[in-house]
């Protein structure tokens, strides 16, 4: 719901109140928090006049009650009175940069708005969800600024984009446009954020906010491993539980910027957008830019109900297709089992021994095309070896579709090898500036997706496999950060788009394959969980959230990724031991309660496994079945983090509240504390719940007091599923 009334919006949702009013020409945020009923006067919400603030400038002229450092601006930008980090920057026909952003209108709008060419949330036909488009305008430059919310009200959410228009005679360059600016007026807070490395991606970091900027970026032309565009913003005190909590996500797999300014005089402001850095977008008279939505949201209950949130609205409003509400299959995945070595009969070898287990999928990994054998050559050549696999993609798949599976396939599609048919027919169509040697990372080079002919070269590969229909599963890929980021077309003008182009083309891409083929279940991959974001999520419902398959590693991954990013959206495979990435041996039963709250796979020689480990693995596949709906659609309490804790206890419940699944692990034996107990959340008081043993709990036992977890040994891991008796 949004409400304005004397110059001020009232952003509803069902339990939170964003407001902005207008005050001397310039839009203001006033408030964002638990849910005000009534909102007074607004006068009373305005800054409050005081000293005179002399190191900063007035912003009307004779008055010198309120300085720019009073104001908690929603859209600052640069030149102008403001002096902290801006939202907006640009460069103009006459060399000036001031811009001055005046409110001009706005609009309110039922539904949703969608930022045009990029992935957003959206709203489905019964969903309470509103718009507000205020209108911002700077006389002189007549560069303006539509700043585009909508209000999820049922998801407790708000969405942002902002559009700049060019309404003047001529072009200017915009240098920063970032989607929200926020300024909170109190900076004692608490900001986590998940950085890491290959291998080691989304690990949270919590630190107090300090006087000046504090912020994670990429430049890496992904959203990369090392840190997400997302952070939070919490109290001191604040925990899984408890606490009030804010909460921001960009939905964009490009180069980004995220942080927060804490200034002398208690006010945060938090941001997040488009990376400024090699940025220049070329505005001409009459054009637009539009940028990557933003995601905000607010909880009074803690780490765990800011999650929630984001979970239950990326589940249902950002993932979308066939497979955004149905369990999705279980797979292999030959490249742990084989790496490049491999033949026709090796992968029919590992399917017919995956049915066995009852898995449904089988996944050809890399090395099944042009001369492929290591990592040097063949990127771009998207043809069949045929000295691997004599009967070519379609023969294969054929015989694995005869055995009662289906089939997917492992592709790169954004590169090329120098070593490469693509490479010497097109040598100008990768990334790269003329007069340096490109840089190599993994032995390959990044496509220019902004040639419209590399988008449709790309999409003419895709429609050549999939179009008989034999492929039912695409994993893709993306292994390497781009440098020399240049591009043989659009002249030295364009040069400062590419970054953004490329991001853009790489949407178009994938929107035309989704909509072509929407029976084929697409996994995001970049060298494991370097584009783990909410862009790749619009059109992917599931992501390779690393390529570190060890079990106690995952944990702490698969941890930092739920703070913000749902269960249903990460790949987990159970890999051989000793695992290829830290060499720890972990039980068969770790390993796959690890993944199976995930999107379960395999990454090894089933063949290779004792009986023990066998049986093992069906008992895993047919409880992912069984147990699926739960962990991909229900509600997601951390009762015990892994960081700073021997073990790891994490809470499942489903929508109708009816089952509860308490997964616990042990990631280190502790002598001397044989037991935990462990509160569980949020169930019925009066209720009954049975475990699997047949034993019965009421919901205030559970709650109050506890359920066990053993410490008695190394990495060992517990499902517990209770069930509500029915009276």
């Amino acid at each position: 719901m949004i409400i304005f009334n004397n110059n001020a919006f009232h952003l509803c949702t069902k339990n939170t109140s964003y407001i902005m009013a207008v005050f001397g020409g310039r839009l203001l945020n006033l408030y964002y928090g638990k849910r005000i009923s009534r909102v007074p006067d607004i006068e009373q919400m305005l800054p409050i006049s005081g000293p005179r603030i002399f190191s900063c400038p007035d912003i009307n002229e004779g008055d010198i009650s309120v300085s720019t450092d009073n104001l908690t601006v929603e859209y600052p930008t640069f030149g102008s009175a403001d002096l902290r980090t801006p939202a907006f920057s640009a460069r103009y026909a006459d060399g000036s940069e001031v811009t001055r952003f005046e409110y001009a209108g706005y609009e309110i709008t039922e539904g949703k708005y969608r930022p045009e060419g990029l992935p957003s949330v959206y709203a489905e036909e019964n969903d309470t969800v509103s718009s507000l488009k205020i209108i911002l305008e700077d006389r002189v430059s007549k560069a303006a600024a539509e700043l585009n919310f909508s209000v999820f009200e049922d998801y407790d959410a708000i969405t942002r984009s902002v559009k700049i228009i060019n309404k003047s005679d001529k072009a200017f360059d915009i240098e920063k446009a970032l989607s929200l600016c926020f300024d909170l007026r109190r900076s004692d807070f608490d900001m986590i954020t998940l950085n890491g490395a290959w291998a080691r991606e989304r690990m949270p970091e919590r630190m107090p906010l300090r006087i000046g900027v504090q912020q994670v970026e990429s430049m890496r032309g992904i959203t990369s491993h090392h840190e997400n565009p997302f952070f939070a913003l919490l109290d001191r005190n604040a925990d899984e539980n408890s606490g009030e909590v804010y909460g921001f996500n960009l939905i964009y797999s490009g180069n980004f910027v995220a942080g927060v300014q804490r200034d002398s005089y208690n006010v945060a402001r938090a941001y997040i957008g488009i990376n400024p850095q090699n940025f220049v977008w070329r505005l001409e008279p009459g054009e637009s830019f539009v940028t990557p939505e933003a995601v905000s949201v607010f909880s009074d209950s803690g780490i765990g109900g800011m999650s929630r949130i984001f979970h239950k609205l990326y589940r249902e409003r950002l993932c979308r297709g066939v497979y955004r509400d149905i369990r999705r299959p279980v797979l292999i995945n030959n490249w742990e089992a084989t790496y490049f070595d491999f033949n026709e009969e090796k992968i029919l070898s590992i399917a017919k021994t995956a049915k066995q287990a009852d898995i449904e999928l089988m996944v050809l990994d890399d090395g099944w095309f042009g001369k492929r054998n290591g990592e040097s050559g063949s990127l771009g050549d998207w043809v069949p070896n045929t000295d691997k696999l004599p009967n070519g993609i379609k023969g294969l798949a054929e015989k694995v579709n005869a055995l009662g599976m289906k089939f997917g396939l492992w592709m790169e599609p954004e590169m090329v090898s120098p070593d490469s048919d693509l490479n010497r027919a097109h040598p100008d169509w990768c990334l790269h500036i003329g007069g340096r040697t490109p840089t190599l990372g993994r032995n390959q080079l990044v496509l220019d997706l902004t040639r419209k002919e590399v988008r449709e070269y790309i999409k003419s590969t895709f429609d050549r496999l999939l179009g008989d229909g034999y492929i039912s599963y695409i994993k893709w890929d993306m292994n390497r950060s781009m440098t020399e980021v240049g591009s043989a077309v659009g002249g030295a003008a364009a040069q400062g788009k590419v970054y953004h182009s490329y991001v853009l083309g790489l949407y178009e891409i994938m929107e035309y394959l989704v909509n072509r083929y929407p029976n084929v279940l697409f996994e995001g991959c970049s060298g494991g969980g370097a584009r783990f974001d909410g862009g790749i999520l619009h059109y992917m419902p599931q992501i390779w959230t690393s390529d570190d398959t060890d079990a106690v590693e995952r944990l702490y991954i698969q941890y930092g990724t739920s703070i913000c990013y749902p269960y249903s959206a990460m790949g987990a495979h159970v890999s051989a031991v000793p695992n290829h990435q830290v060499w720890r041996t972990t039980p068969m039963k770790m390993r796959g309660d690890v993944s199976i709250c995930g999107q379960l796979g395999y990454e090894l020689d089933l063949g290779k496994l004792d009986e023990a480990d066998m049986n093992c693995v069906k008992e895993q596949v047919k409880a992912y079945k069984e147990l699926s709906e739960v962990f991909h659609n229900g509600d997601l309490y951390r009762l015990l983090v892994p960081v700073g804790n021997n073990a790891a206890v994490n809470e499942f419940i489903s929508n109708d509240k009816n089952t509860v699944i308490v997964c616990s692990y042990i990631i280190k034996g502790t002598p001397g504390a044989p037991h935990d107990y462990i509160k569980l959340k949020g169930l019925e008081a009066g209720a009954d719940y049975a475990d699997q043993s047949g034993r019965a709990f009421s919901g205030d036992y559970l709650m109050n007091f506890g359920v066990t977890v053993s410490y008695t040994s190394d990495h060992k891991s517990d499902i517990t599923v209770f069930k509500r008796i029915k009276k």
